[in-house]
């Protein structure tokens, strides 16, 4: 979840080299594979870790799967939950780490040898669909050096993948923050920044090519609590509100969310890419933060991912996609409470740390409901209990027998 720009000069883009691109495009073109679709539905959760008081992988694919929650993103690979996730039928993504992209963007090998540690040990158990190379490097995180290493690290990644034979099957991506965008209102409006466009045009291009989306993290929390002075906070929780109207497309806008995916997808129309799916890979509302968070609280965080909740189960798209299903990821599943940063960052759970809701928006927690042994011993004391009302009745229909006769 970045929010900050930084500023650079870019330099020629030289990291592949020709026999890397000519490997490239000898596998691409001999394939004509597109990678698999990584999003069942259109309801995902993002399972952050960084806490010391958090249920293990296999109560959290219970919750899940009392949820009924069938996709979820995670920001490594841990082994772990890997394992905890096998025969779960719960789809994952992985996330390989922005500290791993320029040894993979270096050298093929090294993208070779991390999926055959992190991902064919685990695969078809667990359900491993898409990899996510970086996570909001373009515009934010890093500098221009991990900017230039983005496209070599995930052109490696799909070779790595063909040479597996796992292409078909797991999907690529790399998910963006709003830095991304030089304007984003209205959202027909909505343009990449020209500093970053020599590595996101051909991030672009390569995504076209396989089949991938683009992946954005959008966050109408952050834009509120940025200028709650002119946004309209219904407008940022699916509230009743005037909203807004884009007089270039003539189209009405009641809730932000919908409008930072239009903005996305009028930044791809304007650099050739008119069908590529914008899917959101974070979203969410905090339930605590810092007196200067304006707007970070429980009422706020329950009404927001309650009204997205039921948005997303409609499968309704935006007025600019009314055809394309909103898909996103709701940031987090659990609070996380070594996260460093303001006090938002450690409350954007939709589950406590044990297992518990944070608030109501239909779930159920692990800890809500009796376990089946709990289950089980309150049947054995009720059938007890039911046997002595037997006994008894029958005790006292022998001695009023005995008296009658």
């Amino acid at each position: 979840m970045e929010w900050f720009i930084n500023s650079v000069n870019h330099k020629p883009f030289n990291q592949m080299g020709f026999i890397s691109c000519f490997l490239f495009s000898l596998a691409f073109f001999s394939h004509h594979a597109l990678t698999a679709n990584a999003f069942t539905g259109t309801y995902g959760v993002n399972y952050g870790r960084i806490a010391d008081n958090l249920p293990p992988p296999e109560s959290v694919v219970t919750l899940l799967k009392a949820a009924k929650i069938k996709n979820t993103r995670i920001y490594d690979a841990d082994h772990s939950v890997l394992t905890a996730f096998a025969n779960s039928g719960i789809e994952i993504i992985v996330g390989l780490g922005n500290e791993f992209l320029k040894d993979i963007a270096a050298n093929g090998e090294r993208a070779v040898d991390w999926i055959k540690e992190n991902i064919e040990p685990f695969v078809p158990k667990t359900r491993i669909v898409g990899i996510a190379v970086g996570n909001e490097i373009l515009g934010s995180t890093g500098g221009q050096d991990l900017w230039e290493a983005l496209v070599p690290a995930v052109k490696n990644m799909y070779l790595a993948l063909e040479r597996l034979q796992l292409a078909n099957s797991i999907q690529l991506s790399s998910p963006h923050s709003e830095a991304v965008f030089a304007t984003s209102f209205p959202p027909s409006s909505g343009a990449f920044r020209e500093e970053i466009m020599p590595y996101m045009r051909p991030l672009l291009q390569f995504f076209s090519q396989v089949g991938s989306p683009f992946y954005i993290n959008a966050y109408p929390f952050l834009a509120y609590i940025s200028d709650p002075t002119h946004i309209d906070v219904n407008y940022a929780l699916f509230k009743k509100n005037p909203g807004i109207f884009d007089t270039k497309t003539r189209l009405h806008y009641d809730n932000m969310f919908m409008a930072q995916i239009d903005a996305a997808y009028a930044a791809l129309e304007k650099v050739g890419y008119t069908k590529m799916e914008v899917i959101v890979s974070e979203t969410g509302w905090a339930s605590k933060g810092d007196p200067n968070e304006v707007g970070a609280t429980l009422k706020n965080a329950r009404t927001y991912n309650y009204n997205l909740k039921k948005l997303l189960y409609k499968k309704k798209g935006t007025p600019y996609k009314p055809h394309t299903p909103i898909k996103a990821y709701i940031f987090a599943l659990f609070n996380e409470n070594l996260k460093p940063g303001p006090t938002s960052e450690r409350n954007f759970g939709l589950f406590k740390p044990d297992g518990s809701v944070a608030y109501h928006i239909g779930f159920t927690g692990i800890n809500s409901a009796p376990s089946l042994k709990v289950r089980f011993v309150i049947f054995y004391f009720i059938f007890l209990s039911i046997i002595r009302v037997i006994t008894i009745d029958k005790s006292l229909f022998v001695i009023v027998a005995s008296i009658d006769y």
